[in-house]
């Protein structure tokens, strides 16, 4: 809870502030130290006739109780003459409240066209030209809030108010937009339906519900909507008699009236309209772009995919579409498909591992990612999905007339479709990649042209370390008449029908986008909130690519141990976005070597993730640690060690009541865990044994190999050194590990 909201320092500019709800907003923002523009015509609630009392009256008030506050008798069809007195009296404008209104209720058929445009020039226009004037100084300043009175009768219609109840929903369009707009700039535009009495709503309310509906209900919400300290935008809020609630849109899960092959008709609506209008499973969408996003995913399950892949499990061939040799729109698909993409290199080091692995998720919080983000750790490794830095490299500036037969509008809508990655050996900690790409397929999805992308990767010694396929759609350049689908492209796959077999999900960071561009992908639709607005987004989206790498770590932790080896293949397709700060859901399903998985944000619903999966080199595990028996042929200088551990701990009293700690020891050898085993020094008297702690966790875990173990205890390795350099690792609580020394005393003796 924090103290008063106060004003002090800030220009408000109140419409229509000499009676009713602006009367109120002017007295309480001047209360709490703003100085005050208390704008009206003085008019009559029609619009007709001017007066200046009703202004100078309020601002009376406000002077009587010790506040500042001067009088603006413009229309605001002119909001630069209001705005100008905000500056020149004050200096400044920091908050617009457009409240002026006036009424000219006939039913349709009655409205003339007068009625019509004075409605129009008060509410919409005048909203707009005070805004306007206002919006450079907001800019200048960093600063700015605005409040457009909406109303109810244009949220839902209303008999007899069609002209007012147009100009009403079209401010709601104005203040989303705003909104957008403004964030770079700090500026927020809220709306809000107010239910109160005034001379307005006195003449369709009855005299007690009028009287009772007081001003003083709802000024409270825009004072906060408007205080510094708020971030809220593009909101639409209801509020009277002390109540508050905000609107959403709302859409169907909706129905797809055709099929690839069965063209839409009137009677395939007929058939579907219970489907089409059944809000039991509603979505809440809060963009055009997610309008868009949907289409193009429709596209895509009409063809089994985005780009038409073949679905259902079946393996794709490597015959491309005929699509023939159109052109259209910098579309030339056979010289295309000929060209000759010249390779691209990418050199990495573990710093460019490092950031990557950071960018999708890893952190030091969870000891188990040490060897992704610890350059010295003994085990070092790349994250496998690392693989599409050096793919996508090798395609920048193939949209730009980067080779021939595309030639694109970079202004189009470009979106990732789906994504396939095929890992043929873990990258080494540093290297030298040279990745050779071309154009696989470009298919004719109408709304666009989806480009089918083939990228080989290779090492220093010309082995191929990865092969990536993306598949891009690019809005607005379809109807070439080209192929609807692609056998090329690597087919999605469905989960199977049952509850998940494993779930992880995690939150993003507020700055994922930013931490992530620093891998390569530079798009300010990622960074730059004006750039996101125009493509329809509230805020910068998170890289499709960015929600690809934490899924794959989900299901390299939960199924393959961290062991980056095990990763062979990863499919996904990219069906909505993610903004930055929500939580990531990953729900897995285990079939033999291969694990199905989709993303959904956890806040939402939103499933952003789909026809999914990754195969494995090797059957899929559970993810636990597998224990390396004592028979083993695999003979461990470790075991003899614990074995005599074991023996000389029988003798030794009152360790166990020293080290009052329970402690685990991953044995590696290979960089792949081969033995376990427990020092509980809580349970009694204590005890050593092989295997992980017999109930709960171990307090501190020691993960080293084999040969290290033995020169650590016999005295050779110092184990500060040890865990500085990486060839010891700790998780849990490391400070623990200090009590190792009472453990193994008589090292000597071993």
């Amino acid at each position: 809870m924090g103290g008063p909201l106060r004003f002090d320092g800030k220009v408000v500019l109140v419409t229509g502030a000499g009676q009713g709800l602006g009367r109120q907003y002017a007295l309480q923002f001047a209360e709490r130290g703003a100085a005050v523009v208390v704008n009206d015509l003085g008019g009559s609630f029609k619009g007709e006739g001017q007066s200046t009392r009703a202004a100078d009256t309020v601002v009376e008030e406000i002077r009587a109780k010790g506040g500042k506050a001067v009088a603006n008798y413009d229309s605001v069809e002119f909001g630069e003459k209001l705005v100008e007195t905000a500056i020149k009296e004050f200096g400044r404008i920091d908050i617009v409240i457009n409240n002026a209104g006036i009424l000219r209720d006939k039913s349709f058929a009655r409205i003339s066209d007068l009625d019509w445009d004075l409605i129009h020039k008060v509410h919409l226009r005048g909203s707009f030209s005070v805004s306007r004037a206002a919006w450079p100084h907001m800019r200048k300043n960093n600063f700015g809030r605005i409040i457009m009175t909406t109303s109810v009768a244009g949220i839902f219609g209303n008999f007899g108010q069609a002209n007012y109840s147009a100009a009403k929903m079209g401010l709601v369009g104005l203040s989303n937009t705003l909104s957008l707009e403004g964030k770079k700039y700090n500026i927020t535009c809220n709306a809000i339906a107010p239910t109160a009495g005034s001379r307005l709503t006195e003449t369709v309310m009855p005299p007690e519900l009028v009287a009772a509906l007081k001003p003083e209900y709802v000024a409270p919400l825009v004072l906060y909507l408007c205080h510094e300290g708020t971030q809220d935008t593009g909101g639409l809020f209801e509020v009277g008699a002390g109540w508050i609630a905000k609107l959403r849109w709302q859409r169907t899960i909706g129905a797809v009236c055709r099929t690839s092959t069965v063209p839409m008709t009137p009677e395939s609506v007929r058939d579907q309209w219970d489907k089409i209008t059944d809000f039991s499973e509603a979505i809440h969408p809060v963009s055009a772009a997610e309008t868009t996003h949907h289409l193009i995913g429709v596209l895509g399950e009409l063809d089994g995919g985005t780009g038409g892949g073949t679905g259902g499990g079946k393996q794709a061939s490597s015959k491309p579409s005929q699509s023939g040799g159109g052109v259209d729109d910098g579309i030339n698909i056979e010289a295309a498909m000929a060209a000759k993409i010249k390779p691209t290199q990418y050199v990495y080091t573990p710093k460019e591992a490092i950031l990557y692995a950071l960018s999708v998720g890893y952190t030091t919080k969870d000891a188990d990612y040490l060897k992704f983000l610890y350059e010295g750790a003994e085990d070092f490794s790349v994250v496998p999905s690392f693989a599409i830095l050096a793919s996508q490299n090798s395609s920048v500036g193939l949209f730009s007339g980067g080779i021939p037969g595309i030639n694109i509008d970079i202004t189009k809508v470009i979106l990732h479709g789906e994504q396939y990655m095929e890992l043929y050996k873990p990258f080494a900690p540093s290297g030298t990649l040279t990745s050779q790409a071309r154009i696989a397929d470009i298919v004719d999805k109408g709304v666009g042209a989806l480009i089918v992308i083939d990228v080989e990767t290779f090492d220093e010694h010309k082995e191929k370390v990865a092969f990536n396929q993306s598949a891009i759609m690019v809005v607005g350049a379809g109807g070439f008449k080209g192929a609807k689908s692609s056998e090329v492209l690597k087919p999605m796959m469905k989960p199977p029908a049952r509850a998940p077999d494993a779930s992880i999900a995690e939150k993003t960071s507020v700055d994922q986008a930013a931490l992530y561009r620093l891998t390569g992908d530079r798009n300010p639709l990622h960074i730059d909130p004006s750039f996101a607005a125009m493509g329809g987004f509230k805020q910068p989206i998170l890289h499709g690519m960015c929600s690809f790498g934490f899924a794959t770590r989900h299901v390299l932790k939960t199924y393959a141990n961290n062991d980056v080896s095990k990763i062979k293949a990863i499919k996904v397709r990219f069906s909505k976005p993610v903004l930055p700060g929500e939580t990531i859901h990953t729900d897995m399903w285990k079939e033999g070597k291969r694990i199905y998985f989709q993303c959904k944000v956890a806040e939402t619903g939103v499933v952003v993730l789909t026809g999914a999966y990754v195969d494995l080199y090797e059957e899929a595990g559970t993810g636990e640690i597998t224990t390396k028996s004592s028979n083993s042929s695999m003979a461990l200088k470790s075991e003899a060690i614990f074995n005599a551990i074991v023996e000389q701990f029988k003798t030794r009293k009152g360790v166990a009541k020293k080290i009052n700690s329970v402690f685990g020891f991953e044995i590696t050898q290979d960089g792949k865990t081969v033995a376990e085993w427990t020092a509980d020094m809580k349970t009694g008297e204590g005890s050593i044994y092989q295997g992980g702690p017999k109930s709960g966790k171990a307090d501190c875990t020691i993960v080293i190999s084999d040969d290290n173990f033995v020169d650590l205890v016999s005295g050779k390795l110092n184990g500060q050194q040890a865990f500085m350099t990486g060839k010891m690792k700790l998780k849990g609580n490391i400070m623990l590990a200090q009590k190792l020394g009472e453990l193994f005393k008589d090292q000597s003796k071993l």
